[in-house]
């Protein structure tokens, strides 16, 4: 784990997302190990779910499939689980270090009981499952609008933040993740490469790959480039009497027309019109 989470402010922060929305939360480190949930216990649904051994599994695929999309996105991620039921996952970033999860579940998002019933026994029909039970379960389940789903994960992208300025959860300085963090950030004007920061770590290349993308969320060159081009974002707007050329450079960027070209991919616009916008 390269965080830790201040747990008697978090649990509290949880109970009041729930209080207001009727929705269980869960925040995971970015191993996706759960460090806390409200409510602590999941809904009946789930528990009956889980206890077909296939669809537990398809549940850990589901939840390891999302979690790699919104690291991946960056932004939150909506959408239905294998079991059909609604979920959201945000991460939480640190600038570019990945910390955790925020993971909403269990969310019943249909117009009526009959319509989500149905899409429930197609969804869970390949599993060995008690039909009863488990249509007793999704009575039990609030009906949720899509505007109140969608009202609770813009709610949820707030708390992702407000978890980090409020030191909800922090870095644990010393690990390696984020020394190596604060290494590219650096040096990013210098010629970096895997094998540079291999050599000043004393790691190889297969662990640093691994590291970048279970801390980062992405490979290291990419990592880097990312890094480079939001140093170019803030010199853009905070020296505007820089040019861009020389920005370039400060950012690391040996050719210019390649830092056009990576600046507009990443970003839709180029550099000259961002300083404008």
């Amino acid at each position: 784990m390269i965080s830790t989470f201040n747990i008697e402010k978090l649990t509290s922060l949880l109970r009041d997302f729930y209080t207001l929305t009727r929705i269980r939360i869960t925040v995971f480190d970015e191993q996706f190990r759960e460090i806390a949930a409200y409510p602590e216990r999941r809904a009946d649904f789930c528990e009956i779910v889980r206890s077909c051994p296939s669809a537990e599994e398809a549940c850990a695929r589901c939840d390891r499939e999302a979690m790699k999309h919104a690291a991946l996105s960056r932004g939150i991620y909506t959408y239905r689980c294998h079991a059909g039921l609604y979920e959201a996952i945000k991460p939480i970033y640190l600038n570019r270090l990945l910390l955790g999860y925020l993971f909403f579940g269990h969310v019943f998002r249909y117009d009526s009981y009959e319509e989500g019933w149905q899409a429930i026994r197609e969804c869970c029909q390949k599993y060995d499952l008690k039909t009863s039970a488990l249509f007793s379960a999704s009575l039990h389940q609030p009906l949720i609008t899509e505007e109140t789903l969608n009202a609770s994960a813009s709610l949820l992208e707030a708390i992702a933040s407000y978890l980090c300025m409020e030191r909800l959860v922090s870095l644990k300085q010393e690990n390696l993740p984020a020394r190596i963090d604060n290494y590219i950030q650096e040096h990013l004007s210098e010629d970096l490469s895997s094998d540079s920061i291999c050599e000043a770590f004393g790691i190889g290349r297969t662990r640093l790959y691994t590291i970048a993308k279970e801390s980062y969320g992405m490979g290291i060159a990419e990592h880097i480039r990312t890094a480079r081009i939001e140093k170019a974002k803030a010199l853009l707007t905070g020296q505007p009497e820089l040019p861009v050329s020389e920005i370039a450079a400060l950012s690391g960027f040996a050719d210019y027309n390649n830092f056009i070209t990576l600046f507009r991919k990443m970003t839709g616009t180029t550099p000259r019109k961002y300083r404008l916008q």
